[in-house]
């Protein structure tokens, strides 16, 4: 079977969780046999469409309206990062999570689809209470390539320096300003992990004792705070954390390393299975 995956952009062209997240799943349906096309989703045409009845969305904030109606007359899913159902993205403005009617968008292309997965919970919560559909799979986690796994494992026998660790993130939304005042707040010493390639940034992360992180908008899972409970760190951070809803959160080391282990498996069946279904 033949794949379409559209994203806004690609673990090559930026460097987001989602999108290496993305990167991981492609490999993993690559490993079973099937044929994955990638097209960024500013770029996706008619033909892109026609020729393909399998079709996973993730990211989608330059789809085209009139791709995303011609999509909805195939078998799709859409492998959901955020919360592209309201139009500013960002359902913590909003009391219990909830917009109001005139604030939430695309509800057709999400209710038409075979499936909408969603990273955990808190996250499927939150897009079934603004939607109202049915189509919703919590697949509680995210996915990390086998070297980076073991990186995030062995990390997690490193001794800790007893210091704070601040992800220094340019992204409003992300909230390191309110990280800095926090720990200056309780006299804690931190560093700013800067951006980095993803081994490297899990390195200098992983040395530190703890995690400060408190971003503004709800989480739908937040990658770093679980990389971080895998290096065998602490967390300070908000209830806007989806990964903080999942049994699994209560571990961390090498027994959470095995949990995400097993989600190598289990994402990639969510989704075959989604489309099959569909078909």
């Amino acid at each position: 079977m033949n794949m379409l995956f559209i994203a806004d952009f690609f673990a090559d062209q930026i460097n987001g969780g989602g999108e290496l997240n993305n990167a991981v799943l492609m490999e993993l349906l690559f490993s079973r046999g099937y044929e994955i096309r990638r097209v960024n989703s500013h770029q996706v045409n008619h033909l892109d469409i026609l020729y393909n009845n399998n079709i996973i969305v993730s990211n989608f904030v330059n789809l085209s309206e009139e791709n995303k109606r011609e999509i909805q007359n195939k078998n799709y899913i859409i492998y959901e990062h955020d919360h592209k159902y309201l139009t500013n993205r960002n359902p913590g403005i909003y009391e219990g999570y909830q917009a109001p009617e005139e604030d939430i968008i695309n509800r057709d292309f999400y209710e038409n689809a075979t499936a909408v997965l969603c990273q955990t919970g808190f996250h499927a919560d939150i897009l079934k209470k603004n939607l109202n559909i049915k189509n919703v799979i919590n697949i509680s986690g995210n996915l990390w390539s086998e070297e980076h796994l073991q990186l995030l494992e062995e990390m997690s026998k490193v001794e800790k320096i007893d210091k704070c660790a601040i992800m220094n993130s340019t992204t409003s939304h992300k909230n390191t300003r309110e990280a800095i005042s926090y720990c200056g707040a309780l006299g804690l010493d931190y560093v700013l992990i800067e951006p980095s390639p993803p081994s490297v940034f899990l390195r200098e992360l992983g040395k530190h004792k703890t995690l400060v992180f408190l971003p503004k908008t709800p989480e739908t899972l937040s990658r770093i705070v679980v990389e971080a409970r895998m290096m065998g760190m602490s967390t300070k951070v908000t209830k806007n954390i989806g990964a903080i809803h999942e049994e699994w959160f209560a571990k961390k080391g090498a027994d959470l390393v095995n949990i995400m282990r097993k989600k190598r498996k289990e994402i990639p069946d969510f989704v075959e299975n989604s489309l099959v279904e569909g078909r």
